[in-house]
């Protein structure tokens, strides 16, 4: 809240805003398995209009300085900030700035995080159905079975982890492409 001339306290709306967005962001990234102060630094640089120092940073989120530096490393990893020169600052501090491709962020995850592990996921059932075919012929019956049905489940797991795997190579593509515009793609109607 502040307070105006006439001694009135009103909301201040951007510090509202600021702060709506920071929890929003780091919720998101938090559900996608990712760190809530990850998405709340994200969104301080996002919401910047000048690039942000580690120490602008642990005085705008009031955390350590050790967990804004190890998750600042870990966004940039990501491509979702960069380091930026910043003319008269000093030499030994690091500014940075937030992406504002968000093609090319979602790019950088699915390339990354998204298709090693869809890929590991599929080696590792791959493996366990190899494995229950070699030694199917050394289990009684009643064991048969049961490897017949986990191989009849893996394999449905299977299909939709390629599928998966189709759809975030189908979007690298086309976002490669350019052909994606995310305005445009805001406008379609979904409801049809």
């Amino acid at each position: 809240m502040v307070s105006n001339r006439n001694g009135k306290y009103e909301v201040d709306p951007l510090g509202v805003v600021h702060d709506s967005m920071l929890d929003g962001l780091g919720q998101l990234l938090d559900y996608f398995g990712f760190s809530k102060v990850m998405g709340q630094l994200y969104g301080a640089l996002l919401l910047s209009d000048q690039p942000l120092c580690l120490d602008d940073l642990v005085e705008r989120l009031d955390i350590s300085k050790a967990n804004v530096s190890m998750n600042l490393r870990s966004i940039e990893n990501l491509g979702m900030v960069r380091q930026v020169w910043v003319k008269g600052a000093s030499g030994r501090r690091k500014y940075y700035e937030a992406e504002t491709d968000f093609w090319q962020i979602i790019t950088n995850i699915l390339k990354g995080r998204e298709m090693r592990d869809v890929g590991r996921a599929l080696s590792v059932m791959n493996d366990n159905v190899n494995l229950l075919n070699e030694r199917m012929d050394s289990m009684d019956n009643d064991d048969q079975r049961l490897a017949a049905h986990y191989i009849d489940r893996i394999t449905q797991l299977q299909s939709l982890f390629q599928f998966a795997q189709i759809m975030i190579t189908t979007i690298l593509a086309r976002v490669g492409d350019g052909e994606n515009d995310p305005q445009q793609l805001s406008q379609i109607d979904l409801s049809k």
